[in-house]
């Protein structure tokens, strides 16, 4: 690609580029991994340059994308999908819970199939109770 990058020079010096080979060069720094600054080295570029000429080709495709379809470009998909979702009421569902728990102070708490509503008013109450003297450390 180094080869076929530069087709000439100005008369200032400045380097003509060929098209197709920046663009080659541009969509092999949008890989996953790719180093802009490597591809640039390794192609005799600034990386500077490489990147505007990367930001370019990205407001390119922004617009083209962003064109109406009146215009007769093609439209491209984006990846939303809008979704409908009905208002369906939602069915409780008992859920049967076994909770065992040995506290400090040596206080069983053995809950079997109970469901979940009264396992948390049970937790609950316990969190809010004071701790008694003997159980502070």
């Amino acid at each position: 690609m180094t080869k076929r990058l530069v087709v000439g020079h100005t008369r200032d010096g400045r380097c003509i580029y060929d098209e197709q080979a920046k663009r080659e060069l541009i969509l092999a720094c949008r890989e996953p991994g790719a180093s802009v600054s490597k591809l640039a080295r390794d192609c005799g570029v600034n990386a500077n340059q490489l990147s505007t000429w990367a930001r370019k080709f990205e407001l390119a495709a922004a617009k083209t994308a962003a064109a109406p379809a009146s215009s007769g470009t093609a439209v491209t998909q984006t990846a939303f999908v809008a979704v409908h979702i009905d208002d369906a009421p939602v069915v409780a569902q008992s859920v049967c819970v076994d909770l065992q728990a040995r506290l400090p102070n040596g206080v069983v708490v053995d809950l079997r199939a109970c469901d979940m509503r009264q396992a948390r008013g049970l937790l609950d109450a316990l969190g809010r109770l004071q701790c008694s003297a003997s159980t502070k450390g």
